[in-house]
């Protein structure tokens, strides 16, 4: 949660008039290597919903996170809808470990039935774009998949690219922006 990326998305957000939660799951407040049961960090994401919701009753609702923290929050979501949520954005999704390329973490997906973001690097070592690009398109007109050239999972791009991580940030939450308005609107 005190990460620099996850303190900068959110300090970025709020300058675009996007109000953020962060919250952690128990086991990194533990400083654990291992993480919790899904059941667990399933929980962890419904209770950081109702608090959301709590505290700014009147806005509207979305969810999502970074990397693992997107795969459990729509894990949760595919298993019984997040009250009041419009929609799912992630940054990095997980699909596979590095170098162990498969979809089985993404076959959830097809039980969300609210719209989802995919905001990846195209060097994403997650998330092969080979296996990305099908799965999304087979869950259909509720994703959008928006893509930044030579960013890695954690949207570092590399000094020869001509631009910088600070750069790509801007870039991935201007298209969140975006998109959320394009959901809010519709």
């Amino acid at each position: 949660m005190q990460h620099p990326f996850m303190s900068a998305v959110a300090n970025e957000l709020d300058a675009l008039g996007i109000a953020t939660l962060r919250y952690q799951f128990p086991y990194m407040e533990h400083r654990s290597r291992r993480p919790d049961p899904p059941a667990r960090c399933h929980a962890t994401v419904r209770a950081a919903i109702a608090e959301a919701a709590r505290l700014l009753p009147n806005l509207p609702l979305f969810a999502g996170g970074k990397s693992f923290g997107g795969r459990m929050t729509s894990q949760a979501q595919a298993l019984s809808p997040l009250p009041a949520v419009r929609g799912l954005a992630f940054l990095g999704f997980p699909l596979h470990p590095p170098g162990k390329p498969g979809v089985e973490r993404g076959e959830h997906l097809a039980d969300v039935r609210v719209p989802m973001l995919f905001l990846q690097g195209t060097r994403d070592e997650f998330a092969a774009l080979a296996l990305l690009e099908p799965l999304i398109a087979r869950l259909g007109e509720r994703t959008t998949l928006e893509l930044f050239a030579d960013a890695d999972h954690s949207f570092h791009i590399p000094a020869r690219s001509g631009r910088t991580d600070a750069q790509v940030r801007s870039e991935v939450l201007t298209s969140l922006a975006a998109w959320i308005d394009s959901v809010n609107s519709g």
